[in-house]
């Protein structure tokens, strides 16, 4: 195989030049698991380890490489092992704010062309979580399709609804299909093109795991029994890039029980598109779209054009975007004031 094959295109043939290195060759990561790395290149899978230079460079967790990152990497012992040495910039990323109380970035897989965006047709269907998908998506330039999955449970009106209702609040492409009855899957299975790399996304359970399983033609990864309500439940604990017979690569990712948004003001404004196109009419261009006169899009909602639980879910990502970015601003600098008072502090130790 050659680097073209799993995704080394013109983008990150244009930044070779700079970030190659004397002794080294390029790798994409292709899975992380605390702190240890397995990276590819032509010649196969093999573990790797970051180089003492790029770990203390490193300021933020989204310093550190991804799966789907493109690296410069160091091979030793005769090839068996590697030292990353650089990371390539990113032309497509999917990140999350992490989970709990903490302010920081977790990314979730990088240089990514689409995001699988799956929900379950059963108990985990939820318009507003696919809201934050659709705006992960969007802020990382990534294009999302949305896969219904597990329509085997519900009827042939129910699911028309549920299609309806997800093609009212995006453009993207919609999947339905099924991995007990196999309807659908031929549709999914063609969306997947030789060099191209895909990301699944989607809570516990919704069949992730069986998707891939049923793309390869084996069980090669494990799914957890199915429930009596017909829930699935969380298998995957790492995110890896899976080569895929055709050509294609498929990236697995755990489920994600919590999905804040964190400086994804662009994305929000991206994944509700037509907010954008109707806040060209507010009154005043930087309207909040709250309390302001003469706000086009309050106007929509009032008239009916736009839905007052659209608006709610727009307003309520929107801000918590922002606070969330505030937040990660002040710790940034509060955090480079303490690396300078400990660098000013070793010096006058020294003298």
């Amino acid at each position: 195989m050659k680097l073209l094959d799993f995704g080394f295109d013109a983008w990150f043939e244009g930044h070779a030049a700079e970030f190659g290195q004397e002794g080294c060759c390029f790798a994409r990561v292709c899975a992380v698991d605390r702190g240890s790395y397995l990276v590819r290149n032509e010649s196969g899978e093999i573990p790797a380890q970051l180089s003492g230079k790029l770990s203390y460079k490193i300021e933020s967790p989204v310093d550190l490489p991804c799966v789907g990152d493109w690296v410069t990497a160091q091979y030793h012992n005769d090839d068996t092992a590697a030292i990353v040495h650089r990371v390539f910039p990113r032309k497509t990323f999917l990140r999350r704010k992490t989970a709990g109380e903490s302010i920081e970035f977790q990314m979730i897989a990088a240089n990514i062309d689409t995001a699988f965006i799956v929900q379950s047709c059963h108990f985990d269907f939820n318009p507003h979580r696919l809201d934050r998908y659709l705006v992960m998506a969007a802020d990382g330039q990534v294009e999302p399709v949305v896969i219904l999955t597990k329509t085997d449970l519900i009827g042939q009106d129910e699911l028309a609804q549920k299609l309806a209702l997800v093609r009212s609040v995006t453009d993207a492409r919609v999947l339905a299909l099924s991995n007990v009855t196999g309807i659908g899957f031929d549709a999914f299975r063609q969306t997947l093109l030789p060099g191209r790399t895909y990301c699944l996304l989607g809570s516990s359970g919704v069949g992730k795991t069986t998707l891939i399983n049923r793309l390869i033609g084996q069980e090669a990864y494990k799914t957890n029994a199915v429930s009596a309500t017909g829930e699935g439940a969380h298998t995957t604990s790492r995110r890896q890039l899976i080569m895929l017979g055709a050509g294609a690569m498929l990236i697995d990712t755990p489920g994600m029980r919590e999905l804040g948004l964190l400086g994804a003001g662009a994305g929000v404004d991206a994944g509700f598109d037509e907010f954008a196109t109707l806040s060209a009419n507010c009154r005043y261009g930087d309207c909040s779209h709250v309390h302001e006169p003469g706000c086009a899009i309050r106007a929509a909602v009032e008239s009916g054009e736009l839905s007052e639980d659209r608006y709610s879910s727009y307003i309520k990502l929107k801000k918590e975007s922002e606070h969330h970015e505030m937040s990660y601003q002040e710790k940034r600098k509060k955090d480079k004031a303490f690396g300078r008072f400990i660098k000013s502090a070793k010096k006058r130790m020294k003298d």
